[in-house]
């Protein structure tokens, strides 16, 4: 089958007309698409984004205003009487305490699971990946139910440990467990797509010049990835001092030993207590909007270390003198 060339195209353009230039074409489309980013009208993009900001307004700032006008509903005074109990106080401790193992655990766990799904072939790894992501499909109030049926007195270990006097349901045991598990992936999942990104070329060059594992890993993975760790590790904690479901399943509701301050929340609106419950509410609302500066803040560094790094100009390979 042989290929025709139409008279016009094998003529070229007609006489005295200016041929168009495909790069000019090129960078005018570009020019435009970069200009007016998509090629909807103009209402369009105002009516998603009023719809996006009503939503936030409704959905967001509304709920988090309506908390802090009704902790401050009966003034100041009221306010800081409900913080300073002493049931206040124990359940502010026991979050922190949690918050404290919980974190720097997952940040062991995620960090050694990110490390062998992304730098490592193994069998098993995408049953490992699945183990990762399962806390994110399992309910948190089925996950204290896992811990009570494992560790209660009913339960497969629980007469051994009432025997040897240990207790884990229904004591800060319990806590921590059902809070690393529900915090386990949020590491991991911001670690492990950074790392299988990065690949493992910069970790083989440095064990060729002779670093050890240990110092592969200090000098060149965890530069690499510390600001996806630091996100990580911002939303696991956030998630841990947050964490209701499993937290009120092993907990046992012990008012001043196991409330949590999501918990101490639901004692005081059960209680009636309600200027009590939204002050210690606002207080959970101010550590999220401190985690939530955190994290723009570490996203802002970040954006800024890239386009710096972009700036840089390429490395111009060094002038060599010729042997005579």
């Amino acid at each position: 089958m042989s290929n025709s060339i139409s008279p016009l195209s094998a003529a070229g353009p007609p006489q005295g007309a200016k041929a168009p230039s495909g790069g000019s074409a090129v960078r005018k489309a570009t020019s435009v698409g970069a200009s007016s980013g998509t090629t909807e009208p103009a209402w369009v993009k105002y009516t998603l984004i009023g719809v996006a900001l009503t939503f936030m307004f409704l959905f967001l700032v509304l709920p988090l205003a309506a908390v802090f006008a009704e902790a401050l509903r009966k003034g100041g005074s009221a306010y800081w009487e409900a913080l300073k109990e002493p049931d206040a106080w124990s359940s502010i401790q026991l979050t922190l305490i949690t918050a404290a193992i919980a974190v720097p655990l997952n940040l062991v766990f995620g960090i050694a699971a990110a490390w062998a799904i992304a730098k490592y072939e193994f069998r098993g790894k995408a049953f490992l990946t699945t183990l990762v992501d399962l806390p994110f499909s399992v309910s948190p109030v089925v996950a204290g139910l896992i811990y009570v049926l494992m560790f209660g007195a009913q339960g497969w270990f629980g007469p051994w440990l009432m025997a040897h006097d240990i207790k884990i349901i229904f004591a800060v045991p319990g806590i921590v467990l059902a809070t690393v598990f529900v915090t386990f992936p949020f590491i991991a999942r911001e670690l492990i797509p950074l790392m299988q990104a990065q690949g493992n070329e910069e970790e083989q060059a440095a064990i060729v010049l002779g670093a050890t594992g240990w110092q592969t890993f200090w000098y060149v993975t965890l530069p690499n990835i510390k600001w996806g760790l630091i996100y990580g590790v911002i939303l696991c904690n956030a998630r841990a001092m947050g964490e209701f479901g499993a937290v009120s399943v092993v907990s046992g509701h012990i008012r001043g030993q196991t409330n949590t301050l999501p918990l101490h929340v639901e004692v005081l609106y059960n209680e009636y207590q309600s200027v009590a419950a939204f002050a210690v509410a606002s207080l959970l609302a101010l550590l999220a909007l401190v985690t939530l500066v955190i994290k723009s803040v570490v996203q802002w560094r970040h954006e800024r270390e890239m386009k710096a790094i972009a700036a840089l100009p390429p490395e111009r390979p060094q002038n060599l003198k010729a042997s005579p």
